[in-house]
């Protein structure tokens, strides 16, 4: 066998294992529009990572209700599972559940094995808690690893990213910050990944994603687009390459 063999070999499953994760980039994400959440011309889907937190999601639920819009909640399984009254009334409001993962780890450092044991315990806690089987998946920081690819889509769950963000989990971040940062963005098909909890984020960072949010409702509206959530959002087909 040839020296560079068991380097060549290891460094093509490290690209396997790791591949996916190009997603993140945004050039990569226009290439595939599905799994960046592009959805049809007249619906924005508002989305919301790392809850639910009992200190910050309630505060979420009750402006959605004043603005009248449901979203979608990518949940992570150890909050979720101790605040189990918190999932069932989001669900409970006309809101969607998905699954985020258990934890907030990075999928392309997690030993094998264990993305595919977590998701599996996200998705059935997800689906007792809401009573609904949930559709979704979204690594945390949109790393798609192909062992997260591959657990997913055998939990019947689409990875979805997004096409615009706020990046409200900043310490600079503020409302108008965030707005500015989403409306770059924003457009019909669009789908917006904010932040409903501070778990894997700066303390207090969600403030800036919830005051945010009034004016950016408020401005798709003004460009005639519906806001809902991704079971709304008519995603099309996946990319071959990503099922």
């Amino acid at each position: 066998m040839s020296r560079l063999a068991l380097p060549l070999g290891l460094a093509c499953l490290a690209l396997l294992h790791a591949g996916p994760a190009a997603t993140w980039l945004q050039p990569v994400r226009r290439r595939v529009p599905a799994l960046a959440g592009a959805g049809d011309s007249d619906h924005v889907a508002l989305t919301f990572d790392d809850g639910p937190h009992p200190g910050s999601t309630p505060r979420f639920l009750d402006e959605l209700a004043r603005l009248g819009c449901h979203a979608t909640f990518f949940v992570l399984g150890e909050l979720l599972e101790r605040h189990q009254w918190l999932g069932r009334r989001i669900v409970a409001e006309g809101h969607e559940l998905a699954v985020h993962g258990w934890r907030h780890g990075n999928a392309l450092l997690a030993p094998p094995g264990r993305l595919t044991a977590e998701i599996g315990r996200t998705a059935g806690l997800v689906s007792a808690v809401g009573g609904v089987r949930p559709a979704w998946y979204r690594p945390p920081y949109g790393a798609l690893s192909l062992e997260a690819l591959v657990s997913a889509r055998l939990r019947g769950l689409r990875p979805v990213l997004w096409t615009a963000w706020g990046r409200d989990w900043e310490a600079a971040a503020t409302p108008d910050s965030v707005l500015a940062t989403v409306s770059a963005g924003l457009r019909g098909g669009a789908t917006v990944l904010l932040h409903d909890s501070d778990h894997a984020s700066v303390p207090g960072s969600w403030r800036s994603a919830l005051d945010a949010l009034p004016a950016l409702v408020d401005r798709c509206r003004l460009m005639g687009l519906r806001v809902g959530p991704l079971r709304d959002h008519g995603v099309r087909a996946s990319h071959p390459a990503f099922p």
